[in-house]
């Protein structure tokens, strides 16, 4: 029966051709952009979710509460924090701490690189699933000096990992570390990434690094691994105050998150539950779901709409004894086939898009057609499209009476007209939909990528203050001046678009005792607001001219407000016994992301600079360049010139918005394709069934406008009612998805206005091209029959 199924379904495909390309074609567009996607969220839920010990680690986080500001919630915590946790509490049974990205320079014989790791505990290693391929994960982390490299860098540096078990490096052209293991290479699909490992201990006994053993820093990341069956929920009431054991007068509470979470749900900062790429995710799945639906619809449409035609078949397969079950298998078999057909196609055109997909995307996404999992995934697909786009034609053409059909022409029945028509205006109500969210997006991008962050961004390099540079800084920086093209040096703590340095420990005259705000911390270097041109709003910068300069203060416009001063030039700030004066207030300045307010912040001059900042004159940044790179390696020849643009930073911290931004545009620009497919087929039914109406109304004298207009105006009014219905529902939609930013754009009424011409355009055009054709041909051939 099977057989005879598929032999019917083929020459029907192959009896109605060009309806059988638009069915495949616009499925295989929906598939193609659902599997991509699904693809992409299937490597996105991927994160982390290796580690043998997935369900009992936790990341340990901070609840820090200051009156004035907004709760800040973050991953940094005490140094003592984890040691403390497993000391105190039964169901921890391991504990490790990580530092944050750290950039060191190796040296082994004439071979010199630059890799990125980080700081751990020797606990680490049982912890999280990081398999050493040589060494002993119980020692290898815990004599001092000791390094675990990744096997990519051991063999850039050894030729193969092999080799590089007991080597002596050399780190930053000081110290010597024993290479004492090889882990494989960490997957591109783990939260935490490095090239190198280190010992915690050695991080500790650095003598600049002593306040990450006391209880009110915060500045390292903490991990528990808890007993296997452990309550979470009564775990995280157990530690919430856990700290006002060893610090009384803290502000800070704490839970811990899954680490199957961290990915997905990492940003605290506009939802205090979290979230973050998992909106992303939850977009990207609705925006396949609606792709597919879409090319489905065009299926149904299609098929209901020539029903009239298979009428009498229906009749026909009845009077001969066929079953109504047996006539819904074969239309399912057909849509089935027709959807394995589009999997085909789509698996081709997928391929050879999946490169450009990557490159957008940032991944590494490839067809492995040996995973069963992809293979049920993309037979899933097809089962799904086929079922979904054949279930109701094959209910309705199966339903037809036999007695009836085979008397004459069939009439469709109301219900069935206006079902088409509805799935015709879902079909559009999803289309403007994408064409609004994508206009939205790039708007909000465009905003933040032009809206005035307080200072100048553009044509301001920074580099590492590393090796000799902090050394030679006064004498690196004098020869900088002279450089033709610069027109400012500096350097300051951290780069200025993200500080994350933070205390609520000041004093100030006036101060209400029930007040403690949190100040973001930035030290700097004399000519800092001028070379980042920061404006100032009252009172000066720091100079040499004044030598108590270095105790006192410029605090930002936001701090100000905060901290009640109507006039704060003058009045005192301190922490601790150490008191200075506010001698500034500069204009805010972005140091964090849109989505959060403006920090009040605390600027310093002093030392412990981490970067060099310079400007650089318009039309002069190859020069500059050039002469930068030599200054630097005459002072630092054994570091190679690294060097990175603010403005390129700029654009980093809104890059997974930028992708959001580009790949909502194809997916509109698909959708509506494969939406304007079904609507040619449709006029071109259409045409096809009114020719010799057409005929007669030219003979009586209808213009070919007429025609058209009779011909494109149901249709259109479908268009209409899909818009009236798309743009107050896409306002909410895009409102809610603004909401997530402090600072955005306006939906404006032209969006809409547009988006409504935009559609209503491209349906005509759509329309117009069987019309018309339909309109000037020659009467005589259509009423021939007649």
């Amino acid at each position: 029966m099977l057989k005879n199924y598929l032999k019917m379904a083929y020459r029907n495909l192959m009896r109605h051709k060009v309806f059988s390309l638009i069915n495949i074609s616009g499925l295989a567009l929906g598939m193609t952009c659902s599997i991509l996607i699904m693809l992409w969220v299937k490597d996105e839920l991927s994160f982390d979710q290796y580690h043998s010990n997935i369900d009992d680690l936790y990341r340990v986080m901070e609840v820090q509460h200051y009156p004035g500001n907004d709760d800040l919630i973050t991953s940094a915590n005490p140094g003592p924090l984890a040691e403390a946790l497993k000391a105190d509490l039964p169901e921890v049974k391991r504990a490790a701490r990580i530092f944050w990205d750290t950039q060191m320079l190796f040296n082994y014989g004439d071979k010199t690189l630059k890799q990125t790791g980080r700081y751990v505990d020797p606990e680490f290693l049982q912890m999280f699933s990081f398999p050493l391929l040589h060494g002993d994960a119980n020692q290898a982390l815990s004599q001092p000096k000791s390094v675990l490299l990744t096997q990519e860098m051991a063999e850039n540096i050894f030729g193969s990992a092999d080799a590089a078990v007991g080597k002596l490096l050399k780190v930053d052209n000081k110290e010597s570390y024993r290479v004492t293991g090889v882990l494989a290479n960490v997957p591109e699909n783990s939260s935490i990434q490095f090239d190198f490992l280190m010992p915690m201990q050695d991080l500790l006994s650095k003598p600049d690094m002593a306040w990450l053993k006391e209880w009110g820093n915060n500045g390292i990341r903490s991990y528990v691994q808890l007993q296997p069956g452990a309550d979470v929920a009564a775990f995280n009431k157990k530690i919430e105050f856990f700290i006002k054991k060893y610090q009384e007068d803290t502000h800070i509470d704490l839970f811990v998150q899954p680490v199957a979470d961290m990915y997905l749900y990492g940003d605290f900062k506009s939802n205090p539950k979290g979230s973050g790429k998992i909106e992303t995710v939850r977009l990207f799945s609705v925006i396949a779901l609606f792709i597919l639906v879409i090319a489905c619809i065009n299926f149904m449409n299609l098929a209901t709409a020539r029903s009239a035609k298979r009428a009498k078949e229906v009749g026909v397969r009845k009077a001969i004894g066929a079953s109504k079950s047996a006539l819904i298998g074969q239309f399912m078999v057909e849509s089935v086939l027709v959807a394995f057909l589009a999997l085909f196609l789509s698996l081709n055109i997928a391929g050879m898009v999946l490169p450009q997909f990557n490159e957008l995307t940032g991944k590494a996404i490839s067809f492995d057609l040996s995973n069963p999992s992809l293979i049920l995934l993309l037979l899933g697909v097809a089962l799904f499209t086929g079922l979904i786009s054949g279930s109701y034609p094959a209910l309705f053409l199966s339903s037809f009476n036999p007695a009836v059909v085979l008397k004459g022409t069939v009439k469709l029945n109301k219900r069935v007209a206006v079902f088409r028509q509805g799935l015709v205006v879902f079909q559009f109500i999803l289309s403007a939909l994408l064409i609004i969210s994508t206009l939205v997006v790039y708007l909000q991008l465009h905003y933040i990528r032009t809206k005035d962050i307080g200072m100048n961004r553009d044509n301001v390099v920074y580099l590492p203050l590393e090796g000799e540079l902090n050394k030679r800084y006064e004498q690196v920086k004098r020869d900088l001046q002279q450089v033709p093209g610069i027109t400012g040096v500096s350097a300051g703590s951290e780069v200025p678009l993200y500080v994350g340095n933070s205390t609520g420990n000041f004093e100030w005259e006036g101060k209400d005792p029930d007040t403690n705000i949190l100040f973001s911390r930035l030290w700097v270097d004399y000519h800092f607001i001028e070379t980042m041109d920061i404006k100032l709003k009252e009172g000066r910068t720091f100079s040499k001219e004044f030598g108590t300069d270095t105790a006192n203060y410029i605090i930002n416009e936001e701090a100000a407000r905060l901290m009640q001063l109507q006039n704060p030039v003058g009045e005192w700030l301190g922490q601790d016994d150490e008191r200075g004066k506010i001698i500034g207030v500069v204009k805010n300045f972005h140091t964090s992301p849109a989505q959060v307010n403006t920090q009040p912040i605390i600027i310093t001059l002093g030392s412990g600079s981490q970067f060099l900042f310079a400007r650089i004159a318009t039309g002069k940044t190859t020069d500059a360049l050039a002469g930068v790179e030599g200054v630097i390696k005459r002072h630092n020849p054994a570091f190679p010139f690294e060097y990175h643009f603010l403005d390129d930073d700029y654009e980093k911290i809104y890059k997974s918005e930028a992708i959001m931004g580009k790949l909502t545009t194809y997916f509109a620009v698909i959708a509506i394709i494969i939406s304007c497919l079904g609507l040619f087929g449709l006029a071109l039914f259409t045409a096809e069934q009114r020719t010799k109406e057409i005929g007669v109304r030219k003979v009586l004298g209808a213009s070919v406008a007429n025609i058209v207009f009779m011909l494109s105006k149901d249709f259109l009014k479908l268009v209409l009612i899909a818009n009236l219905i798309a743009l107050p529902l896409s306002w909410y939609v895009m409102q809610l998805w603004l909401n997530g930013y402090v600072y955005r754009t306006e939906v404006s009424w032209w969006i809409f206005a547009g988006t409504f011409i935009t559609t209503i355009i491209i349906a005509l055009f759509t329309l117009s091209f069987h019309a018309v054709r339909a309109a000037v041909a020659n009467p005589v051939t259509s009423l021939r029959t007649e």
